[in-house]
Formats: structure tokens, C-alpha cells, sequence
């Protein structure tokens, strides 16, 4: 099989176990061909660590789901050095965390506090963390999906700018509709009896990890061309100087994307490119993935909060009047 085809047969694996969400599932490979990692938001029961679950269950990689509460301690998921007896002797070891794994459920994360959100902004940037001046490196797949309640607000610590942008995107999940609803109630009875029966199951679908690094090889070598880079580069100005496009604009928007969403729009838009099989990114793909690349980096106004204008709508009037590439 080619990597191709790999990605796909994860996909459709993973949509088998959560039905109705393709769009995010669609979204969370782009996340992990590009190396990324994603905050997942949506109302409660919404299928956000189930999703978490089904592609850690496809992927040959170690889970580890960590559960935000106001109680938490930075060595809660970075680990500790710990006093350990070795042939009669006493030696501090590091006792590795949760956060030493390759896909990080990091469940509620706006419930932790300012400490530990800061132990885990190094580990999703430098793909490191430090305890007690040593540094550890972390495995070379590793991705953190990242889970958060957009109501319920009392207990929690939103995310500051700085860590929302480390996201690479951020990822909406909706109601299912009245026909997908009715196949997650027939699923899950199916789960329930197939828990009950003592039979061995066969085991499913289950990618190595090489085919995403082989993925992730082929995603680099799509092509860009000079025309998709500066359209990359005018949608990001467009978030910095909005009045040069539309008056309503530069009433929305207080501030624009940081160059890492043009990073993160490059990285996406050439992984979304490979999954569609092209070799080469077109403004079909750019458009494709500016909504969750840029959502959560654009800070609104309060005009914008006054008019019950979301930043999805917003991105919405950009694309309509930043030119696309002839």
C-alpha cells in the first residue's frame, strides 16, 4: 500500500467508530500529516475523546489521557525525579509523566492552571520538557488533541493568546443530524452485545507509525507554487490591515494572525493537497483549511461581539474579498 492509501484507510477507520463528524476527522489527519497539534471544542457528549480514542486505536502509537482539574501539578504530566534504591543504593531517577506518550487526550484543558498550561506549552513547542534543569526529549510522533467546553465557564482558565496559537488548528465539532444520530444508537448496542460475547475478535485496522513519517515526507514535497504564496501571505495581511479590504473588517478584527498561522496555513493546505491526491497546492486547498487554521488566532473586537459576529464569519468575508491567484 502506498502512504496514500494508508491515510485513507485510517480515515475510514476512524469513521466507522464516530459517525456524522467527516469534516473533523477529514481535519485531524490534516493535523497529523502536518505535525500538529489541535484543540478540539464543542458542546459536552459531542464525540471529542471518542474521536481522540478511535485514531489512537488505528495508529501504532501510545495514548495517554490526561484530565484536566484546577488541582494539577506541572509533574503531574511532565513526571518527577523520584528516589529509587538500586542495589542498595540511593538514586534520584526521572519517573517520566502521561505527556511521555505519542497521541496526548489533554481532556478539558482550559479546567488546569497558568503552571501546568506552562509545562505543556514547552512540551507542544519544543517537543521537550525540563525537570529539574535536565531537559527530556519526547517521542518523535507526538501530537496533543487537546479538548475544551465552550460553556460551563466557572473553574476554568482560558487559554492565553500565546498558547491558542501554539494549536495548529482548532476544530469544531457540530451536532450530528437526525440520520447519523439514529446509526450512533444501532452502533453503540452493537459495541454493548460485542462486549458481552466471549468470542476473540479479529484485530482491526492498525497504521505504523513509519507510514506517517513516510506520509509526512511525501506532504513536504508538494509543490507551492510563487502565485499560492502570495496568496497565503494576503490572507494573513488581511487579518493585520482589514481596512485595506473592507470597512466591516477593520471594525471586527483587533488582531491578526501571528506568522505561525502562515506557517500553519503552508503545512495544511500542502497536507490537504496530498490527501487529495494532487502534487501541487491550489487555492481550493488554501481555502479548504484557513477556518480552522485561523479561528482561533484571530482576536475580535468588541464590535464584532456587539454584532454576534464569530470568527468563522469573519474569515468568511475575507476569503470573499482577498483575490485569488489567477
Amino acid at each position: 500500500m502506498t502512504a496514500l492509501n494508508d491515510l485513507n484507510a485510517l480515515q475510514a477507520s476512524i469513521a466507522e467508530a464516530v459517525l456524522g463528524q467527516d469534516e473533523v476527522i477529514r481535519q485531524i489527519i490534516v493535523g497529523l500529516l502536518a505535525n500538529g497539534h489541535l484543540l478540539l471544542e464543542s458542546l459536552p457528549g459531542l464525540a471529542k475523546t471518542r474521536t481522540v480514542k478511535a485514531l489512537a486505536k488505528h495508529l501504532d502509537a501510545k495514548m495517554s489521557r490526561i484530565q484536566f482539574t484546577p488541582d494539577l501539578l506541572p509533574s503531574d504530566i511532565t513526571g518527577a525525579e523520584v528516589l529509587h534504591q538500586v542495589d542498595g543504593q540511593n538514586q534520584i531517577m526521572f519517573q517520566p509523566g502521561p505527556l511521555f506518550g505519542n497521541l496526548i487526550l489533554a481532556d478539558e484543558i482550559n479546567r488546569a492552571p497558568a503552571k501546568v498550561q506552562a509545562a505543556l506549552l514547552e512540551a507542544m513547542e519544543e517537543r521537550q520538557i525540563t525537570v529539574a534543569g535536565n531537559s527530556h526529549q519526547l517521542p518523535e510522533l507526538f501530537i496533543v488533541l487537546a479538548t475544551q467546553n465552550p460553556i460551563e465557564q466557572e473553574g476554568t482558565y482560558p487559554l492565553p493568546e500565546a498558547q491558542m496559537d501554539r494549536f495548529l488548528m482548532k476544530v469544531l465539532l457540530d451536532y450530528p443530524n437526525p440520520a447519523h444520530e439514529s446509526q450512533v444508537l444501532r452502533m453503540l448496542r452493537a459495541e454493548e452485545q460485542a462486549q458481552g460475547a466471549t468470542a476473540d475478535t479479529a484485530p482491526g485496522f492498525a497504521l505504523g507509525q513509519e507510514a506517517i513519517f513516510a506520509a509526512r515526507r511525501e506532504v513536504s514535497a508538494v509543490a507551492v507554487s510563487p502565485a499560492i504564496d502570495r496568496y497565503l501571505i494576503d490572507l494573513i495581511n488581511a487579518t493585520r490591515h482589514p481596512a485595506d479590504y473592507d470597512p466591516d473588517l477593520a471594525r471586527w478584527i483587533a488582531i491578526g494572525a501571528s506568522p505561525r498561522g502562515g506557517i500553519g496555513l503552508d503545512r495544511c493546505a500542502r497536507a490537504d493537497a496530498w490527501l487529495r491526491g494532487q502534487a501541487f497546492v491550489s487555492p481550493d486547498n488554501v481555502r479548504a483549511v484557513v477556518h480552522p487554521v485561523l479561528r482561533h488566532r484571530l482576536q475580535l473586537s468588541y464590535d464584532a461581539v456587539a454584532d454576534g459576529v464569530s470568527a468563522d464569519q469573519v474569515l468568511d468575508r475575507l476569503l470573499e474579498k482577498v483575490a485569488i491567484p489567477a
